[in-house]
């Protein structure tokens, strides 16, 4: 099977071109140095020459506080760039998995979000995001969206590495502690991405490791598990007061993928302690 993935430097990209190379996959690593993701007729012409069985889209512009003031560069990289890889995998007949994000809901109530939930994200990021989703519904039928949360992995940065990091230098930090949801190692989802392509079960997922914590227990888990001196002290969104609005309630219902027969990750906390003991082992 021959695979393309975009944003294959990134966590997600990297795990995700690992794991279909050890299944044997022929892997087409489309990262910024080789395939600008902007620049339409580039990406054609690139998807046309290597025709792939699918393309795993791991690509986007992420800094959600920094797109409200660079609107145009994420609408780029998250609605535009994604709407040309739709049109021309839907033209092509080639499979296209398109990872979106929690952020697309406005985090009202407590219970998890369904996939068929009406979304009202309260951001840049999540609106360009939500542009993304509704360009591969449109263009390519043989899609997969699936949407995570609060991702972290070897290879970018993530909230567990600025936590281990502000460990090295700070005795006392405050984290937000009323936003829910469920973090997600990028080695526990890519194997669903894998699994995903080599079927035809077409539709809206979610996909986070199982278990839910606010960002203030994520972070006192990570103190915790990786032995670090730092006290995590509770503080609310207002007072943190970050420039993008975020939701409060997070979690993602997994009901989609029970019925389509894909199994569920694996905890969270479990996903956590594997990741602190394969990077420092590493380190």
């Amino acid at each position: 099977m021959r695979v393309m993935v975009t944003g294959s430097t990134g966590q997600l990209g990297y795990d995700t071109s690992a794991y279909l190379r050890a299944q044997g996959a022929a892997i087409l690593a489309a990262d910024r140095k080789e395939l600008d993701l902007t620049d339409a007729e580039s990406v054609k012409a690139y998807v046309d020459a290597y025709r792939p069985d699918a393309v795993i889209h791991c690509a986007a512009y992420t800094a959600v506080d920094a797109a409200e003031t660079e609107r145009t560069a994420c609408e780029l990289v998250n609605a535009s760039a994604t709407r040309t890889l739709a049109e021309i995998c839907g033209k092509l007949g080639i499979k296209l998995v398109y990872i979106s994000t929690d952020y697309v809901f406005d985090g009202s109530g407590t219970e998890p979000h369904e996939t068929d939930e009406t979304p009202a994200p309260l951001n840049v990021y999540g609106r360009t995001k939500l542009a993304g989703e509704e360009a591969v519904r449109e263009l390519c039928p043989k899609h997969f969206i699936v949407r995570t949360s609060w991702v972290f992995g070897a290879h970018g940065n993530s909230f567990v590495k600025t936590i281990l990091r502000l460990a090295e230098t700070k005795d006392e930090i405050k984290v937000v502690d009323d936003q829910i949801g469920s973090p997600t190692y990028t080695k526990d989802l890519a194997p669903l991405l894998g699994k995903m392509i080599k079927t035809c079960k077409y539709g809206t997922y979610h996909a986070t490791n199982e278990g839910v914590c606010s960002f203030c227990e994520f972070a006192r888990e990570i103190v915790k598990e990786a032995g670090k001196d730092l006290t995590v002290l509770p503080t609310t969104t207002e007072e943190y007061g970050a420039k993008a609005d975020r939701p409060r309630n997070s979690r993602l219902s997994k009901k989609s993928l029970d019925e389509a027969g894909f199994d569920r990750l694996p905890p969270w906390k479990d996903a956590l302690h594997r990741f602190l003991e394969e990077t420092q082992a590493t380190a």
